[in-house]
């Protein structure tokens, strides 16, 4: 059986837990460059961020209905489901590490990394994948195959889904209900054209805000990296030609990568607030799991949650590490049981 493919409900079980662990090791590392920009600085680059934050919930939920609706459940519960760091994306070539960095050049290459679009052909890899778009081909061929030869694949059920109902997350896309094949796809294409753009394209295809598409999350991050905003004219190969998109790369809170709070435990003020956050960042995932379990209104009782870890992340911030290295203790996404 070639490793590469995704053959049976169990391995699309596997593959999809998987891509949830994937999604979730995006959004920490780009909370902490976000939560380390000072109010009313890099605004623009801070309004990018978060609009990526918002869209890879998108993406985790999305995944769960994909779970959901071959009857399989979603995890976010389990130790071995949650990333710690740094850490490398799942399944993947180990080309790169996640980290957890303030706003800052070094940060925003390694978003480019994450987000970085398959070429054009590339070879679908469930394993050892290069970009992540080429993982969701796999994904999404693995659905076709085992339809094939499972015609009872999708449950019928689908009340247990989050739908556009439960939905308190803002703009970029709404939840996908999965039934079918075809429900199946559009999750997965949803999932793929949000961050690496629609047909090797700038934009992802969905219209809001008045725009005509909104970027990518590979070309929204190199429009900070670059210093300038793409006109709906421009193509990946072109780069951005429109206006400037001011960047001040020193207006960051100095975080000390990856902070554990075992490295304060000398420090009981700081080794305190630090578990408060993981404490309060754990309860959130074990929230989300529920909610993708079954109970999808509860989506709404995680938004003042979120709101809480973040004012706990901006105090961490501004924190001294207290070790005469001029950096900041930042929060540290450590899951506890």
């Amino acid at each position: 059986m070639n490793k590469s493919q995704i053959n049976s409900r169990e391995s699309l079980k596997e593959h999809l837990q998987t891509a949830l662990t994937l999604e979730l090791s995006t959004i920490p590392t780009y909370l902490c460059a976000l939560y380390s920009i000072p109010d009313g600085s890099n605004t623009i680059a801070a309004e990018l961020i978060q609009s990526v934050v918002m869209e890879e919930m998108l993406h985790m939920t999305l995944v769960a209905n994909l779970l959901n609706g071959i009857d399989c459940r979603p995890n976010l519960r389990r130790a071995e489901h949650i990333p710690s760091y740094p850490t490398y994306l799942p399944h993947s070539d180990h080309s790169f590490c996640v980290q957890l960095l303030p706003f800052g050049q070094q940060a925003v290459d390694m978003f480019l990394m994450i987000e970085r679009p398959a070429p054009p052909h590339a070879r679908v890899q469930a394993h050892d994948y290069h970009t992540i778009g080429q993982f969701y081909e796999a994904i999404e061929e693995g659905f076709g195959r085992v339809h094939r030869s499972d015609k009872k694949l999708f449950k019928k059920d689908t009340s247990g889904q989050v739908t556009h109902r439960d939905w308190y997350y803002g703009g970029g896309g709404e939840p996908i209900v999965v039934h079918d094949l075809r429900s199946a796809r559009r999750a997965i294409h949803e999932i793929a054209r949000q961050g690496e753009g629609l047909d090797h394209s700038i934009f992802d295809g969905d219209k809001q805000f008045g725009q005509v598409e909104d970027l990518a999350h590979y070309f929204k991050f190199k429009e900070i990296q670059l210093g300038q905003r793409y006109l709906h004219t421009d193509a990946p190969k072109s780069g951005p030609t429109g206006p400037e998109l001011p960047v001040d790369w020193t207006a960051a809170y100095p975080m000390s990568p990856n902070p554990m709070a075992a490295d304060y435990e000398d420090q009981p003020d700081v080794h305190a607030l630090m578990v408060a956050f993981n404490e309060s960042y754990s309860d959130l995932l074990r929230h989300l799991d529920k909610a993708f379990n079954g109970r999808p209104e509860r989506l709404k009782d995680a938004v003042p949650m979120m709101y809480e870890l973040k004012y706990q992340a901006q105090a961490l911030m501004k924190i001294p590490t207290g070790h005469d290295d001029g950096m900041t203790v930042g929060p540290p996404f450590e899951f506890v049981r």
